[in-house]
């Protein structure tokens, strides 16, 4: 006969944080260096096998290097990374050319390209350094969210099916959006734009010489960001012509993609596995209720073309750091104090 699950609680006086990937665990690693005398629990649905599989490019300001290096993250990611060192801008069929120079504002580059994977074992190895204090559990997906005035509930399951319930005076949603689309309290704002995202990496002509490419073009804008040896694609457009993209096999697909980029690569040799998503403006209008606050893509998407909106999530993750570290832990979560952290 199966067993039915049953709902435990446990009453914990310390910050949950939703979602393990590299927003979640900036948040944690910060509250750590923060001096925030508690542990920190964080709460990730899927595998670390998963993660570290995950090829997807980030792009890195030189700000959230900054964060990386003085959290010791940095040393264990920096063979894994790409410099950008040039941006060019471009418009098909239009004149002239915009480039940003890193060398011109003093800087060894202007951001960095990296996989997702490599990003999580950097910080997974950090974790492993660091002094007890950040319980990290994967493959516990959130199922439920109830926030109350003296404290929010959490509820996951665990891998063997079980339900759990944490009681917190501070829950972080840092998951991406992937698991709460609705969150008690918070109203959330989505609108589809009709437009679509294709990305993969592709191999060119020419060497890259750490250069990323924005192009504007009549069908929406794309983007080369140097990964390794080759190029990470962003190519964005309406659903229909991205469906006839889609369709293209990999000989078609590089002469459209050269057709719409231009010559400044040289032809386009080879094109890897494409996946494709939709593009949406989603953003909570207030991020934050009493003992529970919504950050980086959780909070706002952003385009992927302008490639911050991870950024911006690293910035949430340390500012909240701060707020939290600053305020005393009867207060952790109160709607005023989260107010100034906003």
């Amino acid at each position: 006969m199966e067993s039915k699950a049953v709902s435990v609680m446990q009453t914990i006086n310390h910050p949950v944080v939703i979602g393990g990937g590299p927003v979640g665990l900036v948040l944690a690693l910060s509250l750590q260096q923060s001096g925030v005398p508690v542990p920190v629990t964080v709460l990730e649905a899927q595998s670390p096998g998963a993660m570290y599989g995950d090829g997807r490019a980030l792009a890195l300001s030189f700000g959230t290097r900054q964060v990386l290096e003085q959290l010791g993250v940095w040393a264990q990611l920096e063979a894994a990374v790409t410099a950008i060192e040039t941006i060019h801008v471009s418009q098909q069929k239009g004149f002239g050319r915009t480039l940003l120079k890193a060398q011109e504002h003093d800087l060894p580059a202007l951001g960095y390209v990296v996989s997702y994977g490599a990003l999580m074992q950097a910080l997974d190895a950090r974790l492993e350094q660091s002094p007890a204090g950040i319980t990290m559990q994967y493959q516990v997906p959130v199922t439920g969210l109830n926030v109350y005035a003296s404290a929010t509930e959490v509820e996951y399951q665990t891998v063997d099916g079980a339900v759990q319930k944490l009681s917190t005076p501070l829950a972080v949603i840092a998951d991406g959006g992937r698991s709460l689309e609705a969150i008690p309290g918070l109203v959330r704002e989505t609108k589809h734009y009709g437009h679509d995202a294709l990305v993969g990496l592709v191999q060119t002509e020419q060497p890259h010489h750490n250069i990323a490419y924005e192009r504007f073009t009549p069908r929406g804008p794309m983007a080369l960001l140097p990964n390794g040896q080759q190029f990470s694609l962003v190519w964005t457009g309406e659903q229909a012509y991205l469906d006839e993209i889609a369709a293209l096999d990999d000989d078609a697909f590089l002469q459209a993609l050269h057709e719409a980029f231009g010559d400044r690569v040289g032809n386009f040799l080879h094109a890897g596995k494409r996946f494709r998503f939709p593009l949406k403006l989603s953003k909570l209008g207030q991020t934050f209720a009493a003992h529970c606050v919504v950050i980086g893509n959780a909070a706002q998407t952003m385009h992927p073309v302008a490639g911050q909106g991870f950024n911006v999530g690293i910035r949430d993750a340390v500012a909240l750091a701060k707020n939290v570290a600053a305020t005393q832990a009867s207060e952790w979560g109160a709607a005023h104090r989260l107010a100034e952290y906003h």
